[in-house]
């Protein structure tokens, strides 16, 4: 080869491209169809300097991670308290029971009931706009914009003054709190690989099993204060109101993608994108594509993650809004039955971690981790239904811990939904329609309880999460198969790394691209 400028090859394995110039050029070029990336990498691959990538991802998680985990604990812990506000006197305050004249007398909490669904009515009808708006315009002002008006409305929760006003509360919350899970998903799949998404889902899932144990904390210390001119329930309230107003500052600062990433530096941007070509997963394209959603509605693998999704979160209604209350039937005192959700917290949070840590390290175990973890749920659910309830019960009360399972389920579910998408706006509806799962699960959950068979252990909710989780087990093994068979016809292919490299920011979805490999 003669001397003088180096080849379109030689050029696409050894230089990195200028990130500003492309940033400039990207502005007066750019295609909408294609993800914003091409704009600053090109179709062509980049050599990358392992040490630099490998600083870069400490830099993505420094600024990300932290700040995910804090914003998804608090939305935990914000529909959470319900469970605990009950039983500091919101239940009397707000008339959110009733008793029947039987004989002898029985409690109604019918009303408790819906106040707990209807968050998740409001996060139905929040889930889908909020996330194609997150898409469409600066992920970071809607963010912040969107999490001060939730910490609005958690503020306000104090003010309520009877059942009918905390249900208008319920829908609203939910309502605006439908852009974190989702958003916080879409940022996952653009700032990571596919091998990594995995540990950073697990990141900031794993907060609501904290978050349990710091929400039960907070909560026992409330229990102490017997002054003051409010209920001991709105004080919890307007605490989790200050502390999501801090976090909405934050959120105005939160990147869109790589591309604007401005805690990088600029050749660190273009490391950041570079790196993901190889997963076909995209960064970012703010156009909204019809032809993507018509494919999600289509894809049985979307389906499958929505049954599954629907199915194991159907134990978080329960437990979430009536985990304390369950327990203190066991014959434990208030402050007792806080307490007792310390156990099922840690078990979310570490196993959560643990799922999340075996699936980077071991290829393709996902969806066999989520059907072991299944078992302890299914478990756990027959011992406080079979067992005897006696005065300090102790098999109920493990019983109740083991259900903690559910979270490294949920969050294995969410991993593996998100891992396997890709096309911008198919991942923004896989993101929502998971949490549309989620909401229903959580919607069904609290209306298994019947206050009415408390005599009888609630046998309606136990056996219908037992179920529920057979459900989950059947769809995950089909979709075990389903990705097991994608893969090796698509391994079969006679395709060459040129067109990889250029298929890569194209916005393809994961049935255009050939070269989109399936985690299983």
């Amino acid at each position: 080869m003669t001397s003088g400028a180096p080849s379109d090859e030689e050029k696409s394995v050894g230089q990195l491209p200028n990130v500003a110039a492309n940033n400039d050029h990207a502005a007066q070029t750019g295609n909408k169809d294609q993800d914003i990336a091409i704009a600053i990498v090109g179709e062509r691959r980049h050599a990358i300097d392992p040490v630099v990538e490998a600083r870069v991802v400490r830099k993505i998680d420094l600024f990300l991670v932290p700040a995910m985990f804090a914003g998804y604990g608090l939305v935990y812990y914000d529909k959470a308290i319900l469970g605990s506000a009950v039983l500091f006197g919101m239940t009397k305050d707000l008339a959110l029971t009733k008793v029947l004249p039987t004989t002898p007398p029985t409690s109604d909490t019918s009303r408790l009931s819906w106040a707990t669904s209807l968050f998740y009515f409001g996060m139905l009808a929040g889930l889908y706009p909020m996330t194609f708006a997150l898409q469409r315009f600066n992920m970071g002002r809607i963010l912040g914009s969107v999490v001060c008006v939730w910490a609005l409305v958690c503020l306000l929760t104090a003010a309520v003054t009877n059942w009918q006003g905390l249900y208008a509360q319920r829908f609203f919350l939910g309502f605006v709190e439908s852009i974190i899970p989702t958003g916080f998903m879409c940022i996952i799949s653009s700032f990571y690989t596919q091998n990594e998404q995995s540990l950073r889902q697990s990141w900031w899932f794993s907060s609501t099993g904290l978050f349990t144990i710091i929400g039960g904390a907070l909560n026992y210390g409330f229990a102490q204060i017997t002054g003051g001119n409010l209920q001991r329930w709105q004080y919890i309230y307007l605490l989790a109101g200050v502390l999501t107003f801090l976090f909405g500052i934050l959120c105005f600062f939160v990147p869109e993608s790589p591309v604007s990433a401005w805690f990088l530096k600029e050749d660190e941007r273009v490391v950041a994108i570079e790196r993901l070509r190889y997963g076909q997963t995209g960064v970012r394209c703010t156009k909204f594509k019809i032809s993507q959603i018509q494919e999600s509605i289509l894809d049985i693998k979307v389906w499958l993650i929505f049954i599954m999704m629907a199915s194991a979160y159907t134990v978080n209604g329960a437990v979430s809004g009536f985990g304390p209350l369950i327990v203190s039937t066991f014959g434990y005192s208030t402050l007792q039955s806080i307490l007792f959700q310390f156990p099922l917290g840690a078990i979310c949070f570490i196993f959560i971690l643990l799922t999340g840590y075996l699936s980077t390290r071991i290829p393709n175990i996902r969806i066999i981790l989520l059907i072991f973890c299944c078992f302890p749920v299914i478990a756990g659910c027959a011992m406080i239904w079979r067992s005897s309830w006696y005065h300090h019960a102790a098999a109920p009360v493990v019983g109740y811990t083991i259900i903690g399972f559910f979270g490294p389920v949920v969050s294995l579910i969410i991993t593996v939904g998100m891992a396997n998408v890709a096309g911008q706006t198919k991942k923004c509806f896989m993101a929502a329609t998971i949490f549309v799962a989620y909401c229903v699960g959580s919607i069904v959950g609290p209306q298994l309880i019947k206050s009415q068979t408390k005599s009888r252990h609630y046998p309606e909710l136990w056996l219908g999460l037992i179920i529920c989780y057979c459900i989950t087990i059947v769809c995950a093994v089909a979709l075990y198969v389903i990705l097991a068979r994608e893969n090796k016809r698509r391994a079969s292919l006679d395709l060459s790394d040129i067109g990889r490299d250029k298929s890569a920011f194209q916005d393809l979805t994961d049935k255009e691209n050939p070269y989109f490999e399936y985690m299983l």
